[in-house]
């Protein structure tokens, strides 16, 4: 399901410039599990992707202006209806932790996959979303086997105190039960 690129073969392609080579592609073993409203707390809409790809018109809403000169990616996202969109491919490192941690080891995104949740920390995420989130996290895992379970966290998790996402409404026990009835 992902092709020799990096590519999920079931997302639609929206590709981002913001991203770079990674420093050692068999190095990728976490997967990291983000959230994203724009504007804050309102889904739908085209203004995800317009950010990702540095489209985003400061003067749409007031919130863009603070945004709109951001150079930040992920690599999918999951929108609330289960739709998945890829902006980089998995090969390559997008920039979606920033200043990051996880067991001890700095730079995330060196060696992570970024996944965002349409969605907010305080609204439950929809069937549709862990659909999408459960099927393509085992894609990721069949390409990439250093990612295991006890290798997928939080936004929340890699840069505490800075982020709070994907936030107190994922459900992780019930992504977790998913992931380990499909195996």
């Amino acid at each position: 399901m992902i092709d020799k690129d990096g590519w999920y073969q079931l997302a639609r392609k929206v590709p981002s410039p913001f991203f770079d080579q990674r420093t050692d592609s068999s190095d990728i073993s976490l997967l990291v599990i983000h959230n994203i409203s724009l504007p804050p707390g309102q889904f739908g809409g085209p203004y995800i992707e317009q950010f990702f790809t540095g489209k985003l018109d400061p003067n749409a809403h007031p919130f863009f202006n603070v945004i709109a000169s951001m150079t930040v990616s992920a690599h999918c996202l999951i929108r609330r209806d289960g739709e998945v969109v890829q902006f980089v491919p998995f090969s390559a490192r997008a920039w979606h932790a920033g200043v990051s941690s996880f067991a001890g080891r700095e730079k995330c995104n060196d060696y992570s996959i970024g996944i965002e949740l349409e969605g907010t920390d305080f609204i439950a995420y929809t069937d549709e979303q862990y659909q999408a989130l459960t099927q393509i996290t085992q894609a990721i895992q069949l390409r990439y086997s250093a990612i295991t379970q006890p290798r997928i966290t939080g936004h929340q998790y890699i840069a505490p105190l800075r982020k709070t996402d994907p936030g107190l409404c994922f459900d992780w026990p019930r992504y977790r039960a998913a992931l380990a009835s499909k195996t």
